[in-house]
């Protein structure tokens, strides 16, 4: 997800956006645990997706 796409959601759409990748960031770390994951790039991603979103959450909850 690019830094673009993430400023053109709103804030109800980030934080489902944010609520997803938690999910899929703790599936990915069960699936670690137990050496059944396959994409080990998908973390790296999904941890930087998370970081993005919560940084504009948090630069839109200044501005507001």
């Amino acid at each position: 997800m690019k830094i673009d796409e993430v400023r053109r959601l709103t804030s109800d759409q980030l934080a489902e956006q944010l609520l997803n990748l938690k999910k899929e960031q703790f599936n990915l770390r069960f699936q670690g645990a137990t050496s059944q994951l396959e994409k080990t790039h998908r973390v790296r991603e999904v941890r930087r997706d998370i970081a993005r979103i919560q940084t504009v959450l948090r630069a839109k909850a200044a501005t507001a």
